[in-house]
């Protein structure tokens, strides 16, 4: 436990050297936070024939754009209720919801607003992706926006969450979620 705990404080301290930013990427079970994460490291590493399994414990992924560098932990769905162990030393927290799966949209919610209401995430800054925009509808957007209530918990929160959507198989959205990452970690840093 000790050597994972004295890596954990290495990544913490490689992650706030200076253009580095600490990202947390964080969402429900088969959300789609794996291969989104692939395809922010490199547009040709996922493709419609792409697989992957469950995150059981973490993965780490480095992304590059232009000067800057991110490192990004993802934390699997099956580890919710150890999500706040790794909120120490977070900028940015990257929420990836399943827009092409309404029956998730509920315990997605409410595993979001438990990190919004988190203490240590007061000052992060909150993307929250829909995710398998290719599998999806505008219809099926609207309604995860709904039935989260989006619209009511922006005036209720501090935080500021950006929304966008993605889709890891077309690349649909990808230039934007990096550009706003980018962006966070130049305010980050200047």
């Amino acid at each position: 436990m000790f050597s994972r705990y004295r890596s954990y404080n290495t990544y913490i301290k490689r992650a706030n050297q200076p253009n580095r930013m600490s990202i947390l990427c964080l969402g429900p079970k088969s959300s789609g936070k794996t291969h989104l994460l692939k395809k922010l490291q490199t547009e040709s590493n996922v493709d419609n024939t792409s697989t992957s399994v469950p995150t059981i414990g973490t993965n780490m992924y480095t992304i590059k754009h232009n000067d800057y560098i991110m490192q990004v932990r993802e934390v699997g769905g099956s580890m919710a209720p150890l999500w706040h162990k790794y909120f120490g030393g977070i900028s940015i927290i990257i929420y990836v919801i399943d827009a092409s799966n309404l029956c998730q949209i509920s315990a997605a919610g409410v595993l979001f607003y438990s990190l919004l209401t988190d203490p240590a995430l007061l000052r992060c800054k909150i993307l929250l992706i829909l995710s398998k925009s290719d599998a999806s509808y505008r219809q099926m957007r609207n309604e995860a926006l709904l039935m989260l209530q989006m619209k009511r918990l922006q005036k209720e929160i501090r935080q500021k969450v950006t929304i966008m959507v993605a889709s890891a198989i077309t690349g649909e959205g990808r230039e934007e979620i990096l550009n706003w990452m980018k962006k966070q970690s130049i305010t980050h840093f200047h």
